[in-house]
């Protein structure tokens, strides 16, 4: 079923730097409140298990402890900022807001009980026509907080498949780059960028392209335009098994092993070499390989250079 993530735009295009769990804990948070019978106000508690962290970003249960943890503090302490105008005098407004009025982590429960603050509510509840929506599970595999951030600012564009142009100053708020981060263009690109751009490409269900903008040869902003990918045909009948080559199995483990949202599964401890080893293993069960199925047709493997029994 479908985790519809939905946000004012005011929302969206806010400035604002969070780290992976706080993001994520955000999305979890959303979604809580979007399907709750009734609207929450300020006063509403929403519970944040870390299973369902566990379950939705595919980490260990470890893991997901450790980021209801640490994002605990890191909400506490985070706000966002946007521009608006002024419901009485008509003028332009700059708003800063907390995310949350109170946030609790209770250890042995491993949950988190989250109360967002008068001002976000409307933001994520009571949405007026200008608003973005998305799928959970498009942001799930991404491992990069301006990743999360890029594909949100494109969402808002998803009817033409192509943005503005986004001014660079712009740019880098939007995506939560701090100031005194990645001043140089070179570095910007790379870590933040490049970056999130192979991410998106890679693990969600659109594929981007930038266009830079200049003043000279100095580059002044971005407009990105993008397309939605062909669904993955099954690369398998009714969970058939498939009888892999000796060379597929030693390609497509590999491959798996390298996959972020595998490689946070891999046993506590486990050297690479050995969770190849695993998966390698794995492909070759015909209980076991199912579960490998969605991310063998997201890397390119093709039935037909395999024999299925």
């Amino acid at each position: 079923m479908s985790k519809l993530v939905t946000k004012d735009n005011k929302l969206i295009n806010a400035t604002y730097s969070l780290g992976i769990p706080e993001q994520r804990i955000i999305f979890l948070a959303i979604v809580e409140a979007r399907e709750q019978n009734k609207l929450i106000d300020a006063r509403g508690v929403l519970q944040i298990h870390a299973s369902s962290y566990q379950e939705q970003f595919k980490v260990e249960k470890h893991s997901s402890y450790k980021a209801l943890k640490s994002a605990t503090r890191g909400l506490f302490e985070a706000h966002f900022e946007y521009d608006d105008i002024h419901e009485q005098t008509g003028k332009p407004v700059h708003h800063l807001v907390n995310w949350v009025q109170k946030i609790s982590y209770i250890d042995d429960a491993g949950m988190i009980d989250l109360q967002f603050t008068d001002a976000v509510i409307p933001l994520i509840t009571r949405l007026s026509e200008q608003y973005t929506e998305y799928d959970l599970k498009q942001v799930s595999e991404l491992q990069s907080e301006y990743a999360i951030r890029l594909y949100e600012l494109l969402m808002q564009w998803k009817g033409v498949g192509k943005t503005k142009q986004i001014a660079l100053n712009d740019l880098r708020q939007k995506l939560g780059v701090e100031p005194e981060q990645y001043k140089k263009m070179c570095n910007f690109k790379a870590r933040v960028l490049d970056l999130a751009i192979s991410q998106i490409n890679d693990f969600t269900d659109i594929t981007v392209e930038p266009e830079q903008h200049k003043s000279g040869r100095v580059i002044t902003g971005f407009t990105f335009k993008f397309k939605q990918k062909k669904a993955p045909e099954p690369i398998a009948k009714d969970d058939a098994f498939i009888k892999m080559t000796d060379s597929q199995v030693k390609t497509f483990s590999s491959k798996l092993a390298a996959l972020p949202e595998l490689g946070n599964n891999a046993p506590v401890g486990m050297e690479t070499p050995d969770f190849v080893k695993m998966i390698a293993d794995d492909l070759r069960d015909a209980d076991k390989q199912k579960k490998y199925r969605t991310h063998l047709a997201k890397l390119g493997f093709e039935v037909a250079k395999s024999k299925v029994k």
